[in-house]
């Protein structure tokens, strides 16, 4: 932790933010990871932020995805969470022993979850991760008031790529 950043790294260290699967398929392949970089970033037009470390094997399907399916995970969910976050596309199928079918544009939707597609409609560098700007359509919503999976509720994965080092 670095002196100029010690303000923002507490106070970041003290967040409980929701925790998303994030899932895409492009080129007759299909992935999907857990996501702690995700926000609503506009009203009107409705507009979602989603962040891909670009460590992983979905952030290089997304590069040429037109869609990502974003999937809240909620409380019961932490099986979810462990294998999205702790394995890596690389060298498991996620998505082998998850009940799931082919949503929009092939995106695997995860079947007990609440989820939405979003039409990918910008890409931004925005240093280890890229911001994918998301127009939401489509999706399902039949968990609500059911309490969401925060990270912290997630405890330490080891993710299944490492971790840059800046």
């Amino acid at each position: 932790m670095s002196a100029q950043t010690q303000a923002f790294d507490a106070i970041v260290a003290d967040l409980d933010t929701p925790t998303y699967v994030v899932t895409t398929a492009a080129g007759g392949e299909r992935d999907g990871c857990l996501v702690g970089f995700a926000s609503q970033c506009s009203i009107d037009p409705p507009r979602f932020g989603v962040w891909l470390s670009k460590e992983n094997r979905t952030y290089r399907i997304a590069l040429s995805a037109p869609t990502l399916v974003v999937h809240l995970l909620r409380q019961g969910d932490q099986d979810l969470a462990h294998l999205f976050g702790g394995e890596t596309g690389d060298e498991v199928d996620k998505l082998e022993d998850v009940e799931w079918r082919p949503g929009p544009d092939g995106c695997p939707v995860l079947a007990r979850c609440d989820w939405f597609a979003g039409s990918i409609i910008d890409r931004v560098d925005t240093g280890d991760h890229v911001a994918f700007l998301l127009a939401p359509h489509d999706g399902v919503c039949q968990r609500s008031g059911t309490r969401q999976l925060g990270i912290q509720a997630i405890g330490d994965i080891e993710a299944g790529h490492p971790i840059p080092e800046g």
